[in-house]
């Protein structure tokens, strides 16, 4: 079988041939390609060309299958220094800002810029921020998608970002973490109003796309997590949003996928609960208390869990042999091989050890044939 073929399978509910190995090696390639530290045997190669040589396909994940942009909004970008830029969104209702600080060390291995600054502070900054969402236009870009999908071919299929549920978009990319939970004592009134807005927004928009787009692999959810969506919170302003959608996509042959790479312990029932069918980029011990064990009990085969190698293990301190120890708790988890995408959670870093991740694919050829 192909790599598309596998994970379509297990999108259907099926056992592969064997588990599929489909990492993330961008921040890895990114950062070496930069510095010219590239091991000599990738020198010169595109992403794509080290993927199929590391492990044989592509992690397939720059799809996309709508647009969309501002109208009646004017956008000021300015930069403070070197690594600091400011951007003013202006309306007729008032203004919001923001900002965004990198350093020189990320930027030189390709890893993107922290938000330090948030659109909403005060109260009076909700009203701008529901004329942004109400004046925020949509529009279908299935052919775009075929295109993409066309050139993965074989190698791998594509999961599409589809963005974040409202409550935690406002959460994590509105009010920043640090201010959330005050602006809920605070503003409870705007923060409500504010979140049925963009529900009510993506229900008319976003969820057409879902449903009606050719793709049927689609993250739409990122980084919940017991410390910052606890189960009370995860259960009176995230779950509602996705049972209500995932009704709908389930019909239509659709796997809404979280973007799991946050420690996840305390919210695991609340996952399943919630109609996600897939935890991708899922971390484990030692990088946060979740583990793989933990989850399969929890979820059974009923979610698809894509990872298994949280970053770490590639790194040093970690030795040979607790990297191989982990390894093959990962293999004895599995087993039988039900629902599992094996892959790095979240992404290898600058750090990993190629070395180690070209053993992973010898591992999977030894011991991943399917039922294990």
């Amino acid at each position: 079988m192909t790599n598309r073929e596998r994970i379509l399978t297990i999108l259907d509910g099926g056992m592969p041939d064997r588990i599929p190995w489909i990492p993330r090696l961008q921040i890895w390639y990114d950062a070496h390609r930069r510095a010219g530290t590239l091991p000599a045997k990738y020198q010169g190669l595109r992403l794509r060309e080290v993927e199929r040589r590391v492990f044989g396909g592509t992690a397939a994940r720059d799809g996309i299958i709508y647009r969309s942009q501002l109208e009646g909004v004017e956008v000021r970008s300015h930069q403070v220094d070197a690594l600091e830029t400011v951007t003013e969104y202006v309306t007729s209702v008032g203004t919001v800002t923001t900002r965004q600080r990198g350093s020189a060390q990320l930027r030189a291995e390709g890893i993107q810029d922290a938000q330090t600054e948030f659109m909403l502070k005060e109260r009076k900054d909700y009203a701008v921020v529901e004329y942004l969402v109400q004046h925020t236009r949509y529009a279908p870009a299935y052919e775009e998608y075929a295109d993409y999908e066309r050139e993965i071919g074989d190698d791998g299929y594509p999961m599409v970002n589809c963005g974040d549920c409202p409550f935690h978009y406002w959460m994590r990319a509105l009010t920043g973490y640090n201010d959330a939970y005050y602006h809920l004592h605070d503003f409870p009134h705007e923060v409500e109003r504010l979140v049925a807005t963009l529900t009510d927004v993506y229900r008319d928009t976003i969820w057409r796309y879902l449903v009606e787009s050719p793709a049927r692999l689609l993250m739409h959810g990122h980084h919940l997590s017991s410390q910052m969506t606890p189960p009370t919170l995860f259960a009176r302003y995230i779950e509602p949003y996705y049972r209500e959608l995932t009704a709908l996509t389930r019909p239509a042959g659709k796997v809404i996928a979280l973007h799991g790479d946050n420690d996840t312990r305390q919210i695991l029932p609340h996952i399943e609960r919630a109609g996600f069918g897939m935890v991708e980029c899922f971390v484990t011990s030692p990088m946060v208390n979740t583990t793989l064990a933990e989850a399969r009990k929890c979820w059974g085969d009923r979610v698809i869990v894509w990872g298994g190698v949280p970053s770490v293990i590639l790194e040093e301190p970690y030795t040979q042999e607790q990297f191989e120890q982990h390894m093959d708790e990962v293999f004895q988890t599995v087993a039988p091989g039900h629902a599992f995408i094996l892959g790095i959670a979240d992404n290898a870093m600058p750090g990993s050890k190629i070395e180690r991740i070209e053993q992973i694919t010898q591992m999977v050829a030894k011991r991943g044939q399917l039922p294990m």
